[in-house]
C-alpha cells in the first residue's frame, strides 16, 4: 500500500505504504504501525526514510556538507488537530556530495486516543527553494478491549539487545525498521515484529495457544508450503512475537505475510495481514517444471484447440501468481499445445488437488458473466479493471452506479461485506471519462494490495478540480454530487 507521489504526475503503486517526492526529486517513503501499550494506550509509530542524495546540501563552517528536512505530521479528527509535531531531520556531515548513498532514517511515536484520523506529513528541504510536499491519508485506530486482537506488523532491517531503553525499545530489544513493503535481490531475510494483546482475557490466565505464521501468493491465495511457522504460545496481557524468514528463494512476486492466532484445537481465531513485494531476478519461470505433468484422461488434456485454450489461459490472470503470469504474458504464443495443456492442468490442480475439473469449470461460468457485462471493443471482460476484481474476489454484495452527476465522471462504487478471511467492508472506486466505452478504470480502493488513491475524489471531479495540485486536498460539495455519501454508505 505504498503511494508514490510526484507534483507533476500522481502515481500510485501497488504494495507501497505512503512514498512521497517532492518537484526537486527530494525522494522519501513513509510507513507506520499501530500499537498498544497497557500503560498508556494507543499510539502510531511512523517510520520515515528520506533519501540523501535526493537532498539539497549546503556547506557548512568545517568545510563539510549535510542536508535539513524539516518534517511536519498533523492528525486530525474532524475539523480539529489532535497532535501536531514540527522538526528538523539532519544528514550526517560529508566530505563529499558527489557520492551519496546514505539514507535519512526517522522514527516517532504518537499517542492518540482510538478513532478515526485524518494524518498528514509536510516535507521541506530547508536547503532548497522549492515548496513543502504534502500528503494526507486516513488512520484507523481501535482495539477490541475483550477479544484477542493485533497491533501493526513492523518490518525489520534488524534487531539486537537493548542496553538503554529508546525510542527504538520494545520487548527488551532495539528494532531498526525496514521502511519499504519491497525487498530487493539483494535483501534476503525478511523479518517482522508484532504484539497480540488480550490473550490472557480470552484463554486464561497461562491458557495456552498457537501462533501460525505463513506466505502466501496475493494473487491467487495459495499458502506456500516452505514458508509455514507453527509456534506454542502462553497467553498474556501482551504477546510480542518476532520471527524471521530466509527469503532467498522465493520468486519475484506480490506476497502476503500472514500472522494467525489460533486456540488449542487449531481453530482460527483471529489475523493480520501484511502484503509485500518481491524482486528476485535469480529465481525464473521454468517450463522443464511442467514437463513431469500427467494430463493423460484430464479435461486439460481433451482441449485441441488451440485458440481455445489460449483464451481459458489468458482468463486465469486476475487468479494467477506473478510467475503463473510471466507463462500468460510472455510463453504463451511461443509455446506448443502440450505445454499449455500442462500449464493449464497444473494452475488448477494447485488450487484444488481433488476436484481441479469443477474449480475451472465454476471459474468460467464467472468469466462468461465478466465478459458478458464488462467487455469492450477491444478488451475481453478479464482485461478490464472491473472484470479482474470480479474474478479475483468474487460478485460485489452492493454495486452503487452514478453516470450523469454533473460535475464527477461517470463512476461505480462497489462494496463486498467479506474479502477473503482477513478484510471485512472494502470498497472499489471505478470511473470513466467516457461510459459509452464500457471501460471502467481502478482509481480507488480500501482493500488490502489494491490501489489507494486519498485523493481519489479530486480525481473523480477533474473536470472542476486539477488533480496534480497539490494544494487541493479535499472535494467541497458541489450541487448534484453524492459520491462522499455513496463511498460511506453504498446502495
Amino acid at each position: 500500500m505504498v503511494m508514490y507521489i510526484k507534483i507533476e504526475k500522481l502515481l500510485i503503486i501497488i504494495f507501497v505504504l505512503a512514498g512521497l517526492s517532492s518537484s526537486a526529486g527530494l525522494r522519501a517513503v513513509l510507513n507506520y504501525s499501530i500499537f498498544n501499550s497497557p500503560t498508556k494506550g494507543p499510539y502510531i509509530e511512523t517510520y520515515l526514510s528520506v533519501d540523501g542524495s535526493s537532498a539539497t546540501y549546503t556547506k557548512l563552517e568545517n568545510g563539510l556538507f549535510r542536508c535539513s528536512i524539516e518534517v511536519t505530521m498533523i492528525f486530525r479528527k474532524d475539523t480539529a488537530i489532535i497532535d501536531f509535531d514540527k522538526y528538523e531531520l539532519f544528514s550526517s556531515p560529508v566530505a563529499d556530495t558527489s557520492d551519496l548513498y546514505l539514507d535519512l532514517l526517522d522514527q516517532q511515536r504518537y499517542f492518540l486516543p482510538e478513532g478515526e484520523y485524518e494524518f498528514e506529513i509536510l516535507l521541506s528541504d530547508l536547503n532548497s527553494m522549492d515548496e513543502p510536499f504534502s500528503s494526507v491519508q486516513p488512520v484507523i485506530i481501535k482495539f477490541e478491549s475483550e477479544k484477542v486482537c493485533f497491533s501493526g506488523i513492523e518490518l525489520i532491517d534488524s534487531i539486537s539487545v537493548s542496553e538503554n531503553q529508546n525510542i527504538l525499545t520494545k520487548c527488551g530489544y532495539d528494532i531498526i525498521p525496514w521502511v519499504f513493503y519491497y525487498y530487493p535481490a539483494f535483501k534476503n531475510k525478511l523479518i517482522f515484529y508484532t504484539e497480540i494483546y488480550n490473550t490472557d482475557k480470552y484463554f486464561g490466565l497461562d491458557g495456552k495457544f498457537v501462533l501460525k505464521c505463513y506466505l502466501e501468493s496475493f494473487e491467487s491465495g495459495l499458502t506456500l508450503s516452505p514458508y509455514v511457522f507453527y509456534k506454542r504460545a502462553v497467553s498474556r496481557e501482551i504477546y510480542p512475537f518476532i520471527n524471521e524468514y530466509d527469503i532467498s528463494g522465493l520468486p519475484t512476486g506480490n506476497y502476503k505475510l500472514v500472522v494467525e492466532v489460533r486456540d488449542k484445537e487449531n481453530n482460527h481465531i483471529t489475523s493480520n495481514v501484511l502484503v509485500f513485494q518481491r524482486n528476485n531476478p535469480n529465481i525464473k519461470f521454468d517450463l522443464s517444471t511442467l514437463s513431469d505433468v500427467d494430463i493423460t484422461k484430464t479435461f486439460a488434456g481433451k482441449i485441441m484447440s488451440e485458440d481455445t485454450l489460449d483464451g481459458y489461459i489468458r482468463s486465469l490472470a486476475p487468479r494467477a501468481t506473478q510467475m503463473e503470469q510471466v507463462f500468460i504474458y510472455k510463453k504463451l504464443e511461443t509455446s506448443e499445445l502440450e505445454v499449455k495443456q500442462r500449464f493449464f492442468y497444473h494452475f488448477w490442480v494447485q488450487r484444488d488437488h481433488y476436484n481441479p475439473e469443477i474449480a475451472w469449470k465454476e471459474y468460467n461460468e464467472l468469466v462468461k458473466i465478466v465478459d458478458d457485462r464488462y467487455s469492450t471493443q477491444i478488451h475481453r471482460g478479464f482485461d478490464t479493471d472491473r472484470g479482474r476484481v470480479y474474478l479475483k474476489y468474487g460478485p460485489p454484495n452492493i454495486i452503487t452506479e452514478s453516470y450523469n452527476e454533473p460535475a464527477s465522471y461517470p463512476y461505480e462504487i462497489w462494496q463486498y461485506y467479506k474479502l477473503g478471511n482477513n478484510q471485512s467492508n472494502k470498497r472499489f472506486v471505478f470511473y470513466t471519462h467516457d461510459v459509452t466505452t464500457n471501460y471502467f478504470t481502478l482509481l480507488h480502493s480500501d482493500a488490502i494490495g489494491e490501489i489507494q488513491n486519498y485523493r481519489w475524489q479530486i480525481f473523480l471531479n477533474q473536470r472542476w478540480f486539477d488533480p496534480y495540485n497539490i494544494d487541493i486536498e479535499r472535494v467541497p460539495d458541489i450541487y448534484g454530487g453524492r459520491v462522499h455519501d455513496y463511498y460511506r454508505n453504498p446502495r
